[in-house]
């Protein structure tokens, strides 16, 4: 990449020699991918839960976890997180299993991109104030090493949801910004809009997840001044901002009287009347921007690159041949980011998102939910294939689980998408039916718009998507599924509660880890130490937190990074 702003107070004295053999002083062990590592006890203070929780307490546990498990061994010069949104366990097993029906195989015996890294850990996902989390809080936690609420974007949970003075009070420096900041190459790339609520926790801070751009926001909360999340993308003040940002949500970056270049009908989203699509290629002269699959396929590869493929989210995986001017895949998009990331000398921390995973749970879609999941593996397969285990940390993740369920007995090679088929004891196969007679699916949703009562859009039985619900009436019983076809794209999933959205879930997700300190991620730990197994394992961000005195003797960052001096404010 070419060379990016150093921010004066970090670059100028804390990469000073004096600093830097204060932070790396105490000998660290050499990094192994598998086998076992040097572990460093950090002092956690006793509080009383969940009244003395507070983003720095938060932030020194998290450090803890990482660090008695030897996150400081690892040498590492990228970071990549993956993050697939809403993707539960059951999603990664019933993925796995499509993933494999789908090239000729039984399917259980198959594995997605990351379940041959040699490290595991699961994940506890709760918010600061919930027990079932949102994208907001949950990625703010593996963004900035400290747990939050639900809804807010990388921010504190001292401050209330909506609440724009108490958030300017409590902004949590990311893993983004520290690393931009450090002279580190940055990139972002998701499939749900660039200002979505993963994505937004690397290069912005917001009460609320839902101010994407100035129209979205109360005049108060501007008064009182704060930033749209798409300015603060565009506007970072740390470094360059990110090199890379890909994804969907253009309108949100230009003004209500322009038109999109896809659909003309659609408009900009922005009441400031200001283009920061513009503003971006300003700020990068050497860049490139890409609205579609042909523009990123021509775009140079060693320069910035802006990608913003629809004025909403991107297309859900199946349905992306169908684009009027043509999507990139994640893989596409992922090959794309390492390209141009791993130019730079100083290595580089990248997010990928497969965010619609999360959408096509709520609108109780297996057939889609599955499908960007096994997108996910294909981009985490690219990853694997454009990078060393010698350098480069790799992580998989979910930011929150969902609903989805396995269940019955079907016999090995059912289809999952399928209705369920048992093995008798003579060896004959024959559908299962429920206590009614009824036969009934593999894959199902505790609630969601999959409910088989009557609604307002869709009569009384199996639901298709989309569904739309409005009103329910109760249903009478389970609809007779023998001659739907519930393998089909647009077939909903039954949902025992009713609801127009499938929820979230509470359950713990899985971390899958390979490369230099990947040893680190095992056992079960909160979802905020992500950030510091990230943060430990690369020597490059441990030497910034040190030279500005955030680490402890040992040379572990215990303390929250100070986002006044980072930024030279």
């Amino acid at each position: 990449m070419p060379a990016r702003v150093r921010l004066p107070l970090l670059l100028a004295s804390a990469l000073s020699s004096a600093l830097l053999t204060a932070c790396v002083s105490t000998p660290q062990p050499r990094d192994s991918a598998a086998g076992p590592t040097a572990s460093l006890q950090v002092e956690v203070p006793a509080i009383e839960r969940p009244a003395g929780e507070t983003a720095a307490w938060w932030f020194r546990d998290g450090a803890a976890q990482a660090a008695s498990r030897g996150a400081m061994a690892g040498r590492a010069r990228n970071v990549i997180l993956f993050v697939g949104d809403g993707m539960s366990l059951t999603t990664v097993a019933a993925a796995r299993i499509l993933d494999g029906q789908r090239k000729g195989q039984p399917g259980e015996e198959n594995r997605l991109g990351w379940e041959d890294f040699p490290a595991t850990a699961l994940s506890k996902t709760y918010n600061t104030d919930q027990q079932t989390p949102d994208s907001a809080g949950t990625m703010s936690a593996m963004a900035t090493g400290a747990k939050t609420r639900a809804g807010v974007i990388s921010i504190g949970q001292s401050a209330p949801f909506g609440d724009c003075a108490a958030s300017l009070e409590a902004p949590l420096v990311t893993l983004w910004e520290l690393a931009a900041a450090s002279g580190m190459a940055t990139g972002v790339v998701t499939t749900a809009r660039a200002t979505h609520a993963t994505p937004a926790a690397t290069f912005s801070h917001a009460p609320n997840r839902n101010w994407e751009s100035d129209s979205a926001m109360p005049a108060a909360a501007k008064a009182a001044g704060c930033v749209d999340i798409a300015r603060q993308m565009i506007e970072s003040p740390y470094g360059n901002g990110p090199d890379v940002l890909m994804g969907g949500g253009r309108t949100n970056f230009f003004p209500s009287d322009q038109a999109d270049p896809e659909y003309p009908d659609a408009r900009g989203r922005r009441a400031d009347g200001r283009d920061l699509i513009a503003e971006w290629k300003r700020r990068h002269p050497g860049g490139t921007y890409a609205w579609n699959a042909g523009q990123l396929a021509a775009a140079p590869a060693d320069g910035p690159l802006l990608g913003l493929f629809e004025p909403s989210h991107m297309q859900y995986e199946h349905d992306r041949p169908n684009d009027p001017a043509g999507e990139p895949s994640l893989a596409e998009m992922t090959r794309a980011a390492i390209t141009r990331l791993a130019t730079d000398a100083d290595g580089y921390v990248l997010l990928v998102e497969a965010g619609r995973i999360d959408h096509a749970h709520h609108d109780g879609n297996a057939f889609r939910a599955l499908s960007d999941t096994i997108a996910l593996s294909e981009a985490v397969d690219v990853a694997r294939r454009m990078t060393s285990a010698d350098d480069t940390l790799v992580l998989v993740t979910a930011d929150h689980a969902h609903t989805l369920t396995f269940a019955g007995y079907p016999t090995r090679g059912n289809p999952i998408l399928g209705k369920v088929r048992e093995t008798n004891a003579d060896g004959s196969v024959e559908t299962s039916t429920d206590a009614l007679g009824l036969p009934f699916t593999t894959l199902g949703y505790a609630n969601g718009p999959g409910y088989t009562g009557a609604s307002g859009s869709q009569p009384a039985g199996p639901k298709s998507f989309p569904h739309r619900p409005g009103e329910y009436l109760a249903a009478t019983g389970r609809p007779d599924l023998s001659l739907v076809d519930t393998g089909g794209p647009d077939y909903l999933q039954e949902a025992t509660v009713p609801g127009g959205s499938e929820s979230h879930g509470g359950d713990d997700v899985g971390i899958w880890a390979r490369g230099p300190g990947s040893a680190a991620v095992r056992g079960s730990v909160e979802q905020n130490t992500i950030f510091h197994f990230m943060l430990q394992a690369t020597p490059r961000l441990r030497e910034a937190m040190c030279a500005a005195g955030r680490c402890n003797s040992d040379g572990v960052p215990v303390e929250l990074p100070d986002a006044s001096a980072l930024h030279g404010h």
